[in-house]
Parts: C-alpha cells; sequence; structure tokens
C-alpha cells in the first residue's frame, strides 16, 4: 500500500468519527466533520495527481 492509499483510508475514518452521533457532540454542528472533509479532499486530489 502506498502512503497516500493509507492516508485517505486514515481520513475516512475520522471523517466517520466526526460526525456528531451523540447528544454531547450535537452542539458542534458540522464543523469537525467539514474540516476533516476538507482535508480529505485535498489529499484525495493530491493522491490522483500523483504528488502523494
Amino acid at each position: 500500500m502506498s502512503l497516500g492509499t493509507i492516508l485517505i483510508i486514515i481520513l475516512i475514518l475520522v471523517l466517520l468519527g466526526a460526525i456528531p452521533a451523540w447528544p454531547y457532540s450535537s452542539g458542534w454542528g458540522y464543523g469537525p466533520s467539514g474540516i476533516i472533509g476538507v482535508i480529505l479532499l485535498v489529499v484525495l486530489i493530491l493522491a490522483l495527481m500523483g504528488r502523494i
């Protein structure tokens, strides 16, 4: 496995973990998952371009 593939898998798992599903995290909104989603998108684009 390349470094890019491992990064994408880890970021997808973190994105799923940041979804506000628990009562204490419902007030967070979509901020944490949105930030992680943007990071995932950037890493995915870099991996597709062959930079990672």
